[in-house]
């Protein structure tokens, strides 16, 4: 999760342009690369850490699921989509988990159909 988060974060963050402003102009090329490539940084370093975040929980509340049920089908994945999506969108409360749970249980579910 975390490499796949850095590289979204890079390609994110080549689209994004909120640093280049009048003032970003007036600086040398070399200052307008250093800033660029901090900002580059910045935002591959957190969209890394929420990928790798997304990933621990739900690679481990699968295991956790597959070991209680002591089955391996799609609903061991559907589960813990649900429960990664609440989890993630906890500080938003109530509503944002129940989205959260669908969201990511139907994302879940399709990805493991596909595979």
């Amino acid at each position: 999760g975390f490499g796949l988060g850095a590289a979204i974060g890079m390609f994110m963050s080549s689209v994004d342009w909120n640093i280049n402003n009048e003032e970003f102009t007036k600086l040398s090329t070399r200052e307008q690369m250093r800033l660029t490539a901090k900002d580059m940084f910045a935002k591959s370093y957190s969209s890394a850490k929420g990928f790798a975040v997304i990933g621990a929980v739900f690679a481990s509340s699968e295991c956790v699921i597959e070991s209680f049920r002591a089955k391996h089908d799609i609903y061991n994945n559907i589960m813990s989509g649900c429960f990664a999506g609440a989890v993630m969108a906890a500080k938003s409360g109530p509503q944002s988990m129940a989205l959260g749970c669908a969201g990511f249980a139907a994302f879940s579910g399709a990805i493991e159909l596909w595979m």
